[in-house]
């Protein structure tokens, strides 16, 4: 089974395994010697307020667990439709 997280915020973690479903986990029942690359802060700076991987893989607002984030420069992902700078409006 692979297993990856594919974002953090507010003590949340969103985990995809197998790329098949996705989860939340809180942060705190997360417990592991491996270092994520979220954890290294492998964090696309378009989107400075969550923590969400850089492209590739071409990410869809289903995909992250975040909803009304700031979005600044490249939006590598497209998560902002209407080009107002918020992504994943709800």
């Amino acid at each position: 089974m692979i297993i990856a997280i594919v974002g953090i915020a507010g003590g949340i973690a969103v985990v995809m395994a197998a790329g098949l479903m996705m989860i939340e986990i809180p942060t705190e029942k997360i417990v592991s010697d491996y270092t994520s690359p979220i954890q290294e802060n492998n964090c696309d700076s378009s989107y400075p307020d969550v923590c969400i991987a850089p492209y590739p893989p071409d990410l869809d607002c289903g995909d992250i667990g975040y909803s009304n984030f700031k979005v600044i420069g490249d939006d590598p992902h497209g998560f902002v439709g209407d080009k107002d700078g918020i992504g994943c409006e709800s």
